[in-house]
């Protein structure tokens, strides 16, 4: 079962980070098509810098979609996140839209398929993985889900309480201490946010304190020399501004902060024919299920696909020595329970719709379902169905 006592750190990053502000962007282009046509094809890829954003990447929608809608719903992201610097302001960046008609070549293999497949293909080769632990009630890894949670909160205060005088930038990284193989306590806090000009680090420790007492159980806070608020200093040009953005470029503050494999292929700007994407969703849709039906403490799940082909090459269960079924038997049972290919992850899991703006920050994993259909590779309907194949 590996090492018991240890200590393990994960990040996250808000929001108003440079790369999330792309992701964000790109996510709410794959949601404008998807709302004017549930089947378009949309992979999108974002740059932000210095009072900048360009487009570039692949589109294919049944409805019209002009550059105003497009610029439109870009500016109204930034808007959202709350960007209104000289360096960085929603309504006077330069956009470059670059965003061209999806190769017919790469059409062809999704919408055909191979062999007796009567059903589109994946969208591209890859890897994908799906985790779950009990370590949390969201049976998410612990550094990772506390860090998401910090940051999920100073934007909210943020946004609540402008004068408190926090911007949009900002990283969480939270280290914790493992004893038996359980979270106990948090053995350092990391914490870096923009601000406007005139705050100290101190200043700083006192907004952001109180946030990380809230996320932490209680008498987990870490000591108070290994709390580092803003250990660099004036953080006052961030955003676009002090560093470029590129869409993907955050893909284990996405998942599981490195608690478990990925399989190397970003989420944003993708609509649900990428199984970097959908696959990735569904293989946590599954390790979570397998823990929620108490078959496992940890789980997790490799799925692998080829372009044009409907079914998975492999599917591949990792229990970590915490099994309480036959793991060679979930192995074959997981794609008779649920439908692995393409359109079987995306009928299931209702990914045809505009649900993934939402997803673009503070993970894709370890939230609630929403009433609109976001999240839904969160459920935990599987239970009983996982729990008669143990008996």
């Amino acid at each position: 079962m590996g090492r018991q006592n240890y200590i393990f750190t994960s990040e996250s990053v808000s929001e108003g980070h440079p790369d999330k502000i792309c992701d964000r962007i790109s996510d709410e282009v794959v949601d404008l098509l998807l709302s004017k046509d549930p089947v378009a094809r949309v992979a999108c890829e974002t740059l932000a810098t210095t009072n900048r954003v360009v487009l570039a990447g692949e589109i294919r929608c049944a409805a019209d979609i002009d550059d105003g809608e497009i610029e439109q719903i870009v500016r109204k992201a930034v808007r959202d996140i709350g960007y209104e610097q000289a360096g960085f302001h929603w309504k006077h960046f330069e956009l470059t839209n670059l965003l061209h008609a999806q190769s017919t070549d790469i059409a062809a293999g999704v919408d055909k398929g191979t062999g007796s497949y009567a059903e589109e293909g994946a969208g591209d080769q890859g890897i994908m993985f799906g985790y779950a632990t009990n370590e949390t009630p969201q049976l998410m890894p612990a550094p990772i889900q506390y860090s998401h949670q910090i940051l999920s909160k100073m934007a909210d205060l943020r946004k609540s309480n402008p004068s408190l005088g926090l911007e949009p930038d900002a990283k969480s990284q939270v280290t914790l201490v493992y004893e038996h193989g359980i979270p106990v306590r948090a053995g350092s806090i990391v914490i870096s946010t923009q601000h406007q000009d005139g705050l100290s680090p101190e200043d700083i420790r006192e907004i952001v304190r109180p946030i990380v007492m809230e996320v932490l159980p209680e008498g987990w806070m870490c000591p108070e020399k290994y709390f580092y608020v803003n250990p660099t200093g004036n953080f006052v040009i961030g955003g676009p501004d002090g560093d470029s953005g590129l869409t993907g470029r955050k893909i284990i503050v996405d998942t599981y902060g490195g608690a478990a494999p990925h399989g190397g292929g970003a989420f944003s700007g993708k609509d649900p024919t990428k199984v970097d994407r959908s696959a990735a969703y569904a293989g946590r849709y599954l390790a979570k299920n397998v823990v929620a039906a108490g078959l496992a403490d940890r789980c997790t799940i490799q799925l692998a696909y080829a372009i044009g082909v409907a079914s998975p090459l492999s599917v591949y269960v990792d229990l970590h020595g915490t099994d309480k079924c036959d793991v060679m038997k979930l192995e074959k049972a997981l794609p008779e329970i649920f439908d692995l290919s393409p359109r079987g992850i995306r009928e299931a899991l209702k990914l045809n719709q505009p649900i993934y703006a939402r997803t673009s920050a503070y993970g894709h994993f370890g939230r609630q379902p929403d009433d609109t259909g976001g999240f839904s590779w969160e459920r935990i309907d599987l239970v009983e169905n996982l729990r008669e194949f143990a008996r």
